[in-house]
């Protein structure tokens, strides 16, 4: 569901100096459309339409018929937006030509894991093999995998605690883009880390054999519009409880670290990637924020100071939610950043810029 915070940072997005015509005429494959990263693509080519007269035609493949029209309401009425509803592992079902396909389609909540371990990795492998398949029978230009940090597992160095090296630039034993750790391949809760791995390794085999241009953007941890309230994952956790004007109780100590990235800056990095980049995989990640989860939660709290609300550590640590393992996922976005993008909305403006948002639309 759009919104005025929305708008603006897609018009941020736009402002950035990318080469934005090689998309004029083009057709655009997004999969999980109605997803929080790929409806933000959606809206940016849309955007582009709007505002630079491109001729886009923008596909939007979702699973769910109905939550696609509740979250992108009237813009799946216009013209240049074609709506197809199935499954991302079954063969596409579209006649046209697809120049660019945008690979979201994949679940994403930390529940689905664990409850459906099987689909969700299905959706990694048979899903990116149909979709690589029919770009190379359309000659596409590019393919875009939306990867994840979670390919880069368990890593065997113990993480350092402190953030930034001596010229406040580089996180100290951030992950990098070479950086590949252990995952466990006999536990269930790994069908997202390995169907990612196995995706990455997919797109870089038919890169090799058939020459299409491949592009795996692994992100960090994002937040902003577009997260479901009940997603599961502790960015949405927490801003439900603010928005409810509730205490953020914690089933951690909240030492975790992870990299958090605001979704329109997400989505620029991606931009830069593929406009500007020459490799396979960029860290989509602000070196600025690289925090605690327990600092993400005093953040969301920072949000809303008339509430009067606080963090609080539960006594008794819940262990029957399905959580990520990894203590450390701090990602180095250097790579990135050398091309030109920098993240422009760090985390206590991104988390007032979320809250915004759903008290605008009134989503609960």
């Amino acid at each position: 569901m759009k919104s005025s915070i929305i708008d603006e940072d897609v018009k941020r997005i736009l402002e950035n100096d990318l080469p934005w015509d090689v998309f004029r005429g083009k057709t655009i494959l997004i999969t999980g459309a109605s997803g929080m990263i790929p409806s933000y693509f959606l809206y940016t080519f849309l955007a582009l339409n709007d505002l630079k007269d491109m001729d886009v035609k923008v596909i939007a493949l979702v699973r769910n018929g109905e939550k696609a029209k509740r979250v992108l309401g009237s813009m799946l009425d216009r013209d240049d937006v074609t709506l197809v509803c199935q499954d991302v592992a079954e063969p596409l079902e579209f006649d046209g030509r697809i120049d660019y396909v945008f690979h979201g389609g994949s679940a994403a909540r930390p529940a689905q894991h664990k409850t459906s371990p099987t689909s969700t990795i299905r959706a990694n492998l048979v899903g990116t093999f149909n979709l690589l398949d029919r770009a190379v029978k359309d000659k596409s230009e590019a393919f875009v995998l939306m990867s994840s940090s979670e390919v880069y597992g368990q890593q065997l160095k113990n993480k350092d605690a402190e953030r930034l090296d001596s010229d406040d630039s580089k996180p100290l034993n951030a992950i990098t883009e070479d950086d590949y750790g252990r995952v466990d391949t006999l536990d269930p809760r790994s069908c997202y880390s390995e169907g990612k791995r196995a995706a990455e390794t997919i797109c870089a085999c038919y890169n090799a054999e058939y020459g299409i241009r491949v592009l795996c953007p692994r992100f960090a941890h994002i937040y902003g519009p577009g997260l479901a309230l009940d997603d599961g994952r502790v960015q949405a956790d927490f801003a439900a409880n603010v928005i409810k004007g509730e205490d953020i109780v914690m089933n951690s100590d909240g030492s975790s670290v992870r990299a958090y990235t605001y979704v329109a800056d997400a989505c620029a990095g991606v931009f830069y990637a593929l406009l500007k980049g020459d490799g396979i995989a960029y860290n989509i990640s602000d070196n600025n924020s690289i925090i605690s989860i327990r600092e993400l939660a005093e953040a969301f709290v920072a949000s809303r100071p008339e509430k009067g609300l606080k963090v609080v550590i539960k006594a008794q640590i819940d262990g029957s939610r399905s959580y990520n393992k990894v203590s450390f996922i701090g990602l180095d976005g250097s790579r990135l950043e050398a091309l030109g993008w920098k993240a422009e909305v760090q985390v206590g403006e991104g988390t007032k810029r979320m809250i915004s948002h759903y008290e605008e639309t009134g989503e609960k």
